[in-house]
């Protein structure tokens, strides 16, 4: 019974406490900051998940007349392994502040969607140059940080490369090459205007 009591004049002491007037309001905004942290946190989250789906981002007439049917027939969709890499996986960093940062850049992208600036194969074609070589350009930057993903020099087993790809692959460690240095065009077809020797 004692016990009882005590128990009561604990809970009531609590409820005394959050009655008071500043008490109240200062849980109950730590509480709603809370609760509201999570739901945008949560939120933002499942967006940032929403947009590197393959669905997404072949969701418009440019990705999916173009890319998206060059992407097809590479190994990169199809192979034997049954490993398929995304656009994501390519194109988007996963660690969060790079990725944050290429999401941003993003929508300037979303921009030239809007305006029409590649709406056509034609204009496409136009473009596919300066495309191509902004994304070289930013593999390059990176190291080919999102190859490395899935392609590591020191995950490779040269023993099971055929004696060409052994021998560019030794070189290109040596070297310091990263991927995009040797295998522009593995996704997408390559431009009409790529030259090699450049």
């Amino acid at each position: 019974m004692d016990d009882d009591i005590a128990g009561k004049s604990w809970f009531r002491k609590l409820l005394d406490f959050l009655r008071r007037p500043p008490a109240w309001s200062l849980w109950s905004v730590v509480l709603i900051g809370m609760v509201a942290g999570i739901v945008f946190w949560g939120g933002f989250h499942t967006a940032m998940e929403a947009t590197n789906t393959l669905e997404f981002c072949t969701s418009c007439h440019e990705m999916r007349d173009t890319v998206l049917q060059e992407y097809k027939e590479t190994v990169h969709y199809t192979n034997r392994s049954g490993v398929r890499a995304l656009c994501s996986d390519c194109h988007v960093p996963r660690d969060w502040g790079h990725k944050i940062v290429r999401k941003i850049k993003a929508t300037g992208e979303l921009y030239g969607t809007l305006m029409g600036h590649i709406d056509t194969k034609e204009k496409f074609e136009a473009k596919r140059m300066e495309m191509a070589t902004n994304e070289w350009n930013q593999m390059k930057a990176s190291g080919s940080r999102e190859c490395k993903n899935c392609h590591n020099f020191t995950a490779m087993n040269p023993e099971k490369q055929r004696p060409r790809a052994k021998t560019q692959h030794a070189k290109a460690q040596q070297e310091g090459k990263t991927c995009i240095d040797c295998h522009k065009g593995i996704a997408h077809l390559l431009p009409k205007e790529y030259n090699e020797d450049d």
